[in-house]
């Protein structure tokens, strides 16, 4: 710009304030200060969110870059350019004339071009009889240049804060991930203390984050998962401390293992073989309507052979609040309607056990080998994940030879359901 000048807009547009500031700001370009400008114009995109500019404004401008001839903005090249909004369409991908206009006027306000119109309104050059430019009407670039440090670091404000957000969700996805492997592995161990409440004050927090958090928000959900993981662990650590202190792994292995005095069968009605009846009608449950149904209460006696006793040691009960949370369809067949112990659960796995189909001998033969608790729990898991099974009978059966063996444990299954089921679920994952 000639120094010195002040350039008003040609119609009916008005003069502005802002539009004087600019153009004051301009004309102080320091002595041969230069700037690539197309890595002035990334640093645009990046300090977009603070300059108050949209992707298509930034769009215009770069089509407007690219009607300067020279690869770096100077004072000494010339910093008008002069497109008709013709051309700029063709180089902003079809662009309507009536979006470029809007996106110019949104450049303009924002201090990034400033408009030097002709006597006429119209965008061209004026050039010397030796093609030397003498004069240009159209948009001057000079703001890009004055305030090209400014935009640089902006630009590097907004990189920082992009690295430093993307750290804060790194750390807090370990975070998570720590603490829910230790109260799976804490529940898996039998480990003492409330973990299913435990549980769900992780769940909670959790699912206080927004889907889209600013920068704060993670770094405050992160601090409370961070003392929630000092206080599990702490917790663990002491349980070990004492474990090893007291030398004694039989009595601690005795302590957290499930000690129900009920027998599932006091709640399963036992069929008394008549003569001429079948061992596979007795087993299936199909007794004829003429046949004597007695209903016997016995205690459980444990599986005669080392496999079945393994087994049964290997399976640790879990808090009952934690078995309802993850499976909440089987309250709806406890008594009443209603699960509030152990033995209403037990019940309502009998219910389930028939309604799904399942034999009266695979159901028993479950809980001789899992422990009646554990037998009730799975049947629970069972009903929550009726329409992906088949046969709810043989998936039983299939579970239990499993346990037998030594190779199948509750816990993922039941904490997988739990964190599908979880109360507070339903804003973020």
């Amino acid at each position: 710009m000639e120094s010195g000048s002040v350039t008003t807009p040609f119609g009916r547009r008005s003069m502005t304030l802002g539009m004087l500031a600019s153009q004051a700001a301009a004309r102080k370009i320091e002595p041969g200060q230069s700037i690539d400008k197309w890595k002035l114009y990334r640093a645009l995109c990046e300090a977009r969110p603070l300059l108050g500019i949209t992707d298509r404004a930034l769009a215009i401008l770069s089509a407007l870059l690219s009607f300067y001839p020279k690869g770096e903005l100077s004072e000494d090249n010339g910093l008008v350019v002069f497109p008709s909004n013709a051309q700029l369409s063709l180089r902003a991908h079809g662009m309507a004339e009536q979006t470029i206009r809007r996106h110019l006027a949104t450049l303009i306000e924002a201090g990034l071009l400033i408009r030097k119109d002709s006597p006429n309104g119209k965008r061209y050059a004026r050039k010397e009889q030796g093609g030397e430019l003498r004069e240009a009407f159209g948009f001057s670039l000079a703001p890009l240049l004055v305030r090209a440090e400014e935009i640089e670091r902006l630009a590097a404000e907004v990189v920082a804060e992009r690295l430093h957000l993307q750290r804060l969700r790194e750390r807090l996805t370990l975070c998570r991930r720590d603490v829910a492997k230790l109260i799976e592995m804490a529940l898996e161990e039998g480990a003492a203390g409330d973990w299913s409440a435990i549980h769900l004050h992780f769940r909670n927090v959790v699912e206080q984050l927004p889907r889209s958090p600013s920068a704060e928000q993670i770094a405050a959900t992160l601090d409370e998962m961070e003392m929630l993981r000092e206080e599990i662990v702490n917790q663990l650590e002491m349980q070990v401390k004492t474990h090893n202190q007291s030398g004694n792994a039989q009595q601690t292995e005795r302590h957290i293992q499930n000690s129900n005095p009920q027998s599932i069968t006091e709640l399963e009605p036992a069929f008394e073989t008549k003569q001429g009846e079948t061992a596979d009608d007795r087993s299936e449950g199909r007794v004829g309507p003429t046949e004597q149904i007695q209903k016997v209460e016995r205690k459980s006696e444990p599986v005669s052979g080392a496999n079945a006793a393994s087994a049964n040691a290997a399976l640790k009960s879990f808090p009952l609040g934690l078995v309802l949370q993850a499976c909440p369809e089987i309250t709806a067949y406890g008594p009443q309607g209603a699960i509030g112990t152990w033995r209403d659960l037990m019940a309502a796995a009998v219910v389930v056990r028939s309604m799904l189909g399942v034999s009266p001998s695979a159901y028993e033969q479950a809980c001789e080998i899992m422990g009646a608790e554990n037998a009730a729990t799975v049947m629970a898991c069972v009903l929550e994940r009726a329409g992906h099974i088949t046969s709810a009978g043989g998936y039983l059966r299939d579970l239990t030879r499993r346990a037998e063996k030594g190779e199948f444990a509750i816990g993922p299954m039941l904490m997988a359901l739990a964190r599908i089921n979880s109360p507070v679920r339903g804003k973020v994952g």
